[in-house]
């Protein structure tokens, strides 16, 4: 065993507890949260603007505070981004993390001198919890592969600019540097498959140990590797490969065709980090469930999904949410944001310590007639196909399909498979049939013959990457959507076929 990881043991085991201790009275830190940041910014212009000053209880400050999308919030980001002092939080931000909307083009979300040390800390803890559960830490001797956006930043009135992956490889702690991967030239390349050929000549000949990314770009590496290589298996390449740590996607539905390009099962930790915040990290291996962070600056909101258009949404705290409930998780932060819809989805699966699954985007569900199916529902009819008709799947998306040239409308699945498929029908009850089973409007509307069941399109390979790369969205933190309301995204694969 290496000096490294020696070392780093009994601070690992340190931070474990740390993490134990702060979970299991969260709703206590949540109120030291909220309390905190009310005083911190009531002299900010936000906090003027909404009488932070007067807020004495929670029923106040929804009182005072109404949810707000990014569009919601703009007025006051444009005026952070003119540099103004004590906008939304004291002082200016420390970065502008950019991400990409659909309805607000390029979002600009603050990230302040408080809250970015938030995103590398919850990285560690995830990573250092898991090595006190289950004593693997070997992965600290050899390399970490990270891929990820470039750490080139812009300049917005004197406020550091730039993807949230690449703010956080300025952030990364001395104790990981020297074993990081790809090297700084490198990850500055824009061009993604540039990029990724780059990454598989530095990391070919090194003991890479641990490799963190968004499961279809980690695919896109490993094809790469593979046929630089000439080897068959990834863990012939990397003997040492333990443990993948990834987030923004499920990885069910990767998982067979990832495994299979790795020769072995290996281990995994999930994370939930956006350009927001760093919500939730697994802190059980091998179990379902993200422990919620509520002891990194963000006081946590929940409103039930069906509320969240409302007027006057139920809006719940930590102590108040229920298990099995689908709602939209809203933060306020000492990055500045307040009653900030996030656009996230979630469910609680434990409430002591609080633990979520993410269940989809928003704005992402197919509710042409009525049905509002989401993400979590097409992904568990993924994980089911494929696992009984072992199937590797690479990627796939669904849409609907209102007025077909005959017959009734129904839902398309266009997927995308590494291997062969001896019965497209069978696998087309199987998704028609787990979606019904989980959603009785769905159900509902194929016993009334309004839709008939899903039908299945195969796309041939690199479906997805191609049109990625066609609206420049290839690589980094991008994820295809997993639904649409609409065929924006299903016409151009299939006009592509």
């Amino acid at each position: 065993m290496a000096l490294k990881s020696l070392l780093i043991l009994p601070f690992a085991k340190k931070i474990a507890a740390d993490v134990q201790r702060w979970s299991a009275y969260a709703g206590h830190w949540q109120g030291i949260i909220f309390r905190k940041l009310l005083k911190k910014a009531a002299a900010t212009r936000f906090g003027l603007d909404h009488n932070f000053s007067e807020i004495r209880t929670y029923d106040d400050f929804i009182s005072q505070v109404p949810i707000r999308d990014y569009e919601g919030f703009k007025y006051y980001i444009e005026l952070a981004k003119s540099a103004e002092k004590d906008v939304l939080w004291p002082g200016v931000p420390e970065y502008f993390a950019k991400t990409s909307g659909t309805t607000s083009g390029v979002k600009y979300i603050p990230m302040t001198r408080e809250s970015t040390p938030y995103h590398v800390n919850s990285a560690r803890n995830s990573l250092f919890t898991y090595i006190a559960q289950t004593g693997n830490r070997k992965f600290l001797d050899g390399k970490m592969l990270y891929l990820s956006g470039t750490p080139q930043l812009e300049d917005t009135n004197g406020i550091k600019t730039g993807r949230l992956s690449g703010i956080v490889n300025h952030q990364i702690p001395n104790w990981a540097k020297s074993n990081k991967l790809p090297g700084h030239q490198i990850n500055c390349i824009e061009d993604w498959e540039e990029k990724v050929k780059s990454i598989v000549v530095e990391s070919a000949g090194e003991d890479l140990r641990l490799i963190g990314g968004i499961p279809p770009w980690v695919q896109m590496y490993y094809e790469e590797l593979l046929a630089y290589t000439g080897k068959e298996r990834v863990i012939d390449v990397f003997p040492n490969l333990t443990l993948f740590v990834y987030g923004g996607v499920n990885y069910e539905p990767y998982r067979s065709k990832l495994e299979s390009l790795v020769g072995k099962s290996i281990d995994s930790i999930e994370t939930f980090p956006a350009s927001e915040g760093f919500f939730a990290f697994q802190d059980q291996p091998g179990q379902p469930g993200l422990l919620l962070n509520v002891n990194a600056g963000m006081f946590f909101e929940f409103v039930p999904v069906e509320e969240i258009h409302a007027e006057n949404p139920s809006r719940i705290n930590l102590e108040d949410v229920q298990l099995g409930v689908a709602y939209v998780l809203i933060v306020s932060s000492n990055a500045g944001l307040w009653a900030y819809n996030v656009g996230d989805t979630i469910e609680f699966v434990d409430l002591a310590p609080p633990r979520i699954v993410v269940t989809g985007r928003i704005k992402h569900f197919i509710s042409a007639f009525g049905e509002h199916v989401i993400g979590k529902e097409v992904e568990q009819a993924m994980m089911q196909a494929s696992q009984q008709l072992h199937l590797e799947v690479i990627e796939f998306t669904v849409a609907p399909q209102v007025a077909p040239p005959s017959g009734l409308p129904y839902h398309e699945w266009l997927v995308e498979l590494a291997n062969e498929i001896d019965n497209l029908e069978q696998m087309e009850q199987i998704l028609d049939k787990s979606v019904q089973d989980q959603n009785i409007y769905y159900k509902d509307l194929i016993e009334g013959k309004i839709l008939r069941p899903a039908k299945v399109t195969l796309l041939k390979r690199h479906a997805f990457q191609n049109y990625m790369k066609s609206i420049g969205k290839l690589g980094g933190q991008n994820k295809v959507p997993r639904l649409s309301n609409d065929r924006k995204i299903a016409d151009k694969l299939i006009s592509a076929r």
